[in-house]
């Protein structure tokens, strides 16, 4: 059997790098979303145009509903550039 590492003293005590202890959350609290609306806006209307394009290749394929499943993605992308959804990183 491998040789192990005695426990240290401080075991049961977690924390961060910079020296704050850990907060350690009970089974019902859930860290909220992250994000604000307007990113989560981006998001749904990326998956949308997405969505559009897909079922359009499925059906047909119908390139009109596939081009304009792209267009929706190309507004979804245009719209997160310019309400800068990538300053929401945490």
């Amino acid at each position: 059997m491998a040789e192990q590492a005695a426990p240290d003293a401080t075991a049961g005590e977690h924390t961060e790098p910079h020296g704050q202890a850990s907060l350690t959350r009970g089974a019902g609290a859930h860290p909220s979303e992250h994000g604000r609306p307007t990113s989560w806006a981006t998001a749904v209307i990326v998956i949308v145009g997405f969505v559009v394009g897909g079922v359009a290749l499925t059906i047909g394929p119908a390139w009109w509903l596939f081009w304009t499943g792209v267009g929706i993605v190309g507004v979804g992308v245009l719209f997160g550039g310019a309400t800068r959804i990538f300053d929401d990183w945490y």
